[in-house]
């Protein structure tokens, strides 16, 4: 750990700064992104305010509900673990992790929100957390604005309510914060669901294992980072190209933080593992179920489309390329499939991770 980093923790520890005035201090003393916003000995050091521990779910909005739950199923198998009133929540690999459809049809299709977890769950105490944080309790979740829906029985929680926490970004991307054990049913924690989920119509074609990541598009990638390291402590532990990657957790989990100010505040894409990746296989499955397969393409131009990337040592793949298999829904929603050893990194399975490389080539 470098003497501004000690200086910095000095100051921190006597109550001269802030946690967040301590990490925007760290930023300008480490250059920014030129590596670790927060180091991985500071941040062993340094608890986050709110030690987020997994990804625990997305909700998405589709244009015809039943006719994407049984897409979905049809592919993947999913069994029903939850319902919220219309809402079906669909369960990912051996749950609590869980894929949930919106029940009223949309004419903005998209990934409304995603969710990350952690132990103890308090809801009152992260709200106060995140007002210190800048991120006030407005009963909106815009940007840098917080909201707490105590779903009732009606919509399949708690009799008392089940206590459900959104808050908006820095860029108004809708992120939820949940229990560890959430499983989009009932209880207190929303740790309820049906005891044997509804098995689905089919087996489906893939098998998914767990969320990876989600891509987010923001206006200021410096800003993001800086935010969500200061609120999680999460760690950057590689890069793709000049896109930091944030360890969610101890596992392969992560957000990507690529600056598009044009199309900043969305959810790029989510993407989920698999085992026994192989790009030849998982394109003769899409294109039997219905899909066309562009090949080594840059991206899609509508709903059910498939396309590989290789993603280059450039951009912190294998020399040969690291294949990254991207599919559209029916409402052109964004997927991306992975091995189950994806981590974001190198290798041909992007299974090397921990060896921070810069954007400027500079190891960290």
């Amino acid at each position: 750990m470098s003497n501004d980093d000690n200086n910095l923790l000095r100051a921190l520890r006597q109550g001269q700064v802030s946690r967040r005035t301590f990490v925007k201090s760290l930023a300008v003393a480490t250059g920014g992104l030129s590596g670790n916003l927060i180091s991985p000995a500071v941040a062993q050091i340094l608890a986050p305010p709110i030690p987020v521990k997994s990804i625990n779910h997305m909700t998405i909005s589709v244009s015809d509900p039943e006719a994407s739950l049984a897409w979905y199923q049809g592919l993947f198998g999913l069994p029903i673990a939850a319902r919220q009133g219309r809402t079906i929540v669909l369960q990912v690999g051996n749950g609590p992790q869980f894929i949930a459809i919106g029940g009223g049809s949309s004419d903005n299709p998209r990934i409304t929100h995603y969710c990350l977890a952690l132990d103890d769950f308090n809801v009152n105490g992260i709200v106060e957390t995140l007002e210190t944080n800048g991120v006030m309790a407005t009963g909106a979740s815009t940007s840098m604005e917080s909201r707490v829906r105590m779903r009732g029985a009606d919509f399949g929680g708690a009799p008392e309510g089940t206590p459900e926490l959104y808050f908006g970004d820095p860029d108004g991307i809708v992120v939820q914060l949940q229990d560890s054990t959430y499983c989009g049913g009932s209880g207190a924690l929303g740790e309820v669901c049906l005891p044997t989920p509804e098995s689905s119509p089919t087996e489906g074609l893939i098998s998914l294992r767990e969320f990876n990541h989600f891509t987010l598009f923001v206006e200021d990638q410096r800003r993001a980072v800086e935010f969500y390291q200061s609120l999680f402590g999460l760690t950057i532990d590689t890069y793709q190209g000049s896109m930091p990657v944030l360890r969610v957790g101890s596992g392969r989990e992560f957000l990507a933080l690529a600056e598009v100010p044009p199309l900043a505040g969305r959810i790029h894409h989510a993407s989920l593992n698999m085992e026994d990746f192989n790009v030849d296989r998982v394109f003769s499955i899409l294109e039997g179920y219905g899909l066309t397969i562009l090949g080594e393409a840059a991206g899609a131009s509508g709903p059910l489309q498939a396309y590989v990337t290789m993603r280059g040592p450039d951009r912190g793949g294998a020399e040969g390329g690291t294949p990254e298999v991207y599919f559209t829904d029916p409402d052109g929603i964004l997927i991306q499939l992975q091995d189950s050893r994806y981590c974001g990194g190198a290798g041909y399975y992007g299974e090397e991770c921990g060896t921070i490389e810069s954007p400027t080539g500079r190891s960290n």
